[in-house]
């Protein structure tokens, strides 16, 4: 009954929402305001709240600033949110540092999503209300508080009293889960017994495509670096685990009995790249959508035309600006209930305040870690 009724509210508040919000919104064409050095609110009464902000390129643990801003007056159309939970994904610490697809407006506060909740409208808005949460999707969300327009929040639909476990799952929802889900399901009409293989199984996306998998009926191949990990990934519905080596293709098809991989997908690059694509059966499809290893991939085209092997890229941020509305309803229609419920979430590695941020992305950047670091205003 809960699910079938999150599912109803969340159709009918992705109806509600127009392609340009939603575009504008998740694209992140322009950062939400800080709402610093401004006379108070009557709801803020000259209260302050801090905020991250990066003004150049370079060691995220040196380069980011902890600030701090006064709550200003809404303008028409405005609300206040309260930042409940945000999550430090790789792609931020790799912009912060100049080495991702594209670079920062500098100053600028990072973060692309999160969750909050609204504590203040102008009295011009009707389609939020104070105590509602919303998806804060795009760009500036490492902070405690942000200023926005009403028509660039995705509301959530009514959860109850979610726990801070389902907000912090929240927080993460609208790129990880959307990736793993697209990735999944838009390259090869997969069918139910069907192998797929993919690198940095133990990340986000990792175990979100493995829990989509299992809800499919799919089996996955999952490599990772290090040992340690295979109990973890096979709670989460992963069929095998290996550790990747020289040997990787070779055990790939002992794993499957010599089945046909239909589906590689990877993060990683380099020699990972290359042996993925080895392990694909006939027609079989690689799709890339990360270089965690920071070596260029190394593709034999002997292998794509004796096999028919086909390389696809994956960017999420492409996504969104090519996809139509109904495509991004029905994609965020799927994943949101399953995270409202429970059926879909990923391991919480540690959480930090606003003002902790250097130890944040320190932590966020280290090797060993088993799930998200999150910026969770009211950690302590």
């Amino acid at each position: 009954m809960y699910e079938n009724q999150t599912q109803t509210n969340w159709d009918y508040t992705m109806k509600k929402l127009s392609i340009a919000s939603v575009l504008a919104l998740l694209v992140g064409s322009t950062p939400f305001a800080l709402g610093a050095h401004h006379e108070s609110t009557e709801h803020g009464k000259g209260s302050t709240f801090k905020y991250v902000e990066l003004n150049q390129i370079g060691d995220p643990a040196k380069v980011l600033e902890v600030k701090e801003g006064v709550s200003r007056p809404l303008k028409n159309g405005e609300v206040r949110v309260k930042v409940l939970a945000a999550p430090i994904h790789p792609s931020n610490v790799l912009q912060i540092a100049g080495k991702y697809l594209t670079l920062p407006v500098l100053p600028s506060t990072p973060g692309s999503e999160g969750v909050g909740q609204v504590i203040e409208t102008s009295p011009e808005v009707a389609n939020l209300t104070e105590g509602q949460l919303v998806l804060l999707a795009g760009v500036g969300t490492w902070r405690e508080e942000i200023v926005a327009p009403a028509a660039r929040l995705i509301p959530l639909p009514d959860l109850g009293k979610p726990s801070m476990a389902v907000i912090e799952q929240l927080s993460m929802s609208t790129i990880n889960p959307l990736s793993a889900l697209l990735m999944l399901t838009s390259y090869v009409d997969l069918k139910e017994g069907d192998w797929i293989v993919q690198s940095a199984s133990n990340s986000a996306v990792g175990g979100y495509l493995i829990q989509l998998a299992k809800q499919r009926g799919i089996k996955t191949i999952n490599v990772v670096r290090r040992e340690g990990l295979a109990e973890d990934l096979m709670s989460k519905g992963a069929d095998v685990v290996l550790i990747n080596g020289p040997d990787l293709v070779k055990e790939i098809a002992n794993a499957t009995n010599n089945a046909p991989v239909v589906l590689a997908i990877d993060a990683v690059g380099g020699e990972t790249f290359t042996r993925l694509s080895e392990s694909l059966g006939e027609g079989g499809t690689l799709v890339s959508y990360g270089l965690l290893s920071g070596k260029s991939p190394i593709f034999n085209p002997g292998i794509a035309i004796g096999k028919d092997i086909r390389i696809r890229g994956f960017w999420l941020t492409k996504w969104f600006q090519t996809a139509a509305m109904p495509e991004q309803q029905a994609a965020f229609g799927q994943i949101i209930p399953l995270i409202a419920n429970g059926s879909l979430k990923a391991n919480v590695d540690s959480r930090f305040t606003v003002a902790e941020i250097k130890k944040a992305v320190t932590r966020a950047a280290q090797r060993g870690r088993n799930g998200k670091v999150l910026i969770v205003p009211n950690a302590n």
